[in-house]
Parts: structure tokens; sequence; C-alpha cells
């Protein structure tokens, strides 16, 4: 009952995403499936027994990130019940997140990115092939999110002004630009997609090949397998194309406000990760080029 209604809070109240969602429901369920291992009432529940979760969960080789993760769910949740008056005391008010080591973003070299795209590119009326470059070339040309892109409807385009309206986070929205170039592959998609006469007739950019709306793992599946014809990485997901486009446009000497507005990010701190990306490139360079280093 009480996770129910925390569910319908985040969906309802707080907007969040059903991807968000799911992850709070997974880690609410994992704790209660612990409880009932424990033979422990959800009231019984105090400071010491948490400790005792999250250190078991530790201990099962869960990394720090994934038992965070956790740690932020249940402190969302026991909050939650406390505004609610469920109930009197939070236990989990002293319980801190484990500490880890900062990963910088994930990206692919600029110069692969761009020869993978015009590679792509090359004429063709295969409807596949065409929604598949558009894909990428979205994903890394205006650095949305896999969720972002899959909400996109035809109407969203906004040819005159070149840009696309987003709807971000929380139902947040923002308008990204767009170059000439991507405008007209967007043209070609969208009249070859009319050109198949899908039975069912979806306002959503990015279909199937049967016509339907497209779905995530679809979209995880076009990237990886142009990822990997010219990178080796382990990452080769949606998000690293968003890495990618704003490590670029750092590199290239775009203001980092300007890049937190591009990526819809609700603060600069989210942003500035990408600081230290461009750093450390700088660093390399240096390495290679001067006679000195």
């Amino acid at each position: 009952m009480y996770k129910d209604k925390f569910l319908s809070y985040l969906k309802f109240e707080k907007r969040y995403s059903e991807h968000t969602i799911v992850a709070y429901e997974r880690e609410i369920q994992n704790f209660w499936d612990f409880l009932e291992m424990e033979g422990v009432t959800f009231d019984e529940v105090d400071y010491r027994f948490l400790r005792f979760y999250f250190s078991n969960l530790k201990e099962k080789g869960m990394e720090a990130t994934s038992v965070n993760r956790a740690i932020s769910s249940l402190k969302s949740f026991y909050k939650f019940l406390m505004r609610e008056g469920i109930i009197k005391q939070n236990p989990i008010t002293l319980i801190k997140s484990l500490k880890t080591a900062k990963k910088l973003p994930v990206v692919v070299e600029k110069e692969k990115m761009m020869k993978l795209l015009d590679y792509m590119n090359e004429e063709s009326d295969d409807f596949e092939k065409i929604r598949d470059f558009l894909v990428l070339e979205l994903l890394f040309g205006t650095g949305i999110r896999l969720s972002e892109l899959l909400k996109i409807k035809d109407q969203d385009i906004d040819y005159y002004n070149k840009k696309i309206l987003i709807f971000g986070k929380r139902s947040k929205e923002r308008f990204v630009p767009i170059h000439q170039t991507l405008a007209d592959e967007l043209k070609r998609y969208q009249q070859i997609k009319k050109d198949q006469n899908f039975q069912n007739i979806s306002t959503v950019l990015i279909v199937t090949k049967e016509g339907k709306d497209a779905y995530a793992r679809l979209i995880y599946r076009i990237v990886k397998k142009y990822l990997s014809t010219i990178t080796s990485q382990k990452k080769r997901s949606p998000h690293v194309l968003r890495h990618t486009f704003a490590t670029t446009l750092l590199d290239n000497g775009a203001d980092l406000n300007a890049i937190k507005e591009l990526l819809g990010h609700a603060g600069l701190s989210a942003t500035q990760i990408y600081t230290h990306n461009s750093a450390e490139r700088l660093k390399s360079i240096y390495k290679q080029a001067h006679p000195k280093a």
C-alpha cells in the first residue's frame, strides 16, 4: 500500500518518466523482499537494520553506484512517508552514500563519428537505412536523450526556424537547433516514411519497419550496430552520443551555459563533468605534440 502511494506520487506529482518509476519500484521491492526474508516488519526497520541491508548488498558484490541508487530510492521513499504523516521518524536520515570514483563520460572520437555518418548518408531509398542514419544523426547532432528521441513527433519539427521541440525530463520543454543538412535529411526521411503507406499512421517521428512507434531496445540495437564498426570500446549506447555531442561542443569553444541549455540540464553541475573530458584530451594532445612534453 505504501509503495503504490509512493509510485503514484512519482508519476502524477513529480511527473517522473516511466523508466525512472520502474527503477524506484524495483529498489523498493528488493527491500520489501529482504524484509520478508529476515522476518522483519516495515514498522520494525531502524537505522541499524538499514545499515545491515545496504552492507548486505555490498557483500553480495553490488557496485557502490548500485548501492547508492538503492540508498537514494529508499531515502525518497521515506521522505514521502514522512511528508504524508505515515511515519513519525525517518530511520534513513543518517545513512550516507558510499564513496565512488568519478568516471568521465565515455565518448566516440569525433572524426570517426563524422566518417561513419558520411558513409551512412549514401544515396539509398531503403527505409530502415535512412531511419538508422537519422537516429545517429539526431543523437550526435542535437545531444538529446534516448527518451526524448522517442517522443519527437512529426509536427515538433520547425523547418522554417530550423529547430525541434523536445520534451525532456519531468515534461520540461526546450528547443534544440538543427543544421540545414539535418533538416534536409529529416524532410527526406518523412517523405520516404509517408511512401511506405503504413497501415497504422503514427505521428511519432522514429518508427519501426512496420510503422509502429520506435522503442528503446530498437534504438540501442541501431546505435550499437553502427558504433561497433568504428570503435571497440565497451560502451556503445545512445547516451555515449549525447556525451560526444557535449564534449565536441566544448572542445570547439562553446559556452558551458549554452551546452547546459542544449542538453536540458537543470543545473550547471551536471554539465561541468564535460570540462574534465576536454582537459584530459588537451593533456593527451599536448603530450603527443609538444617536443618537451
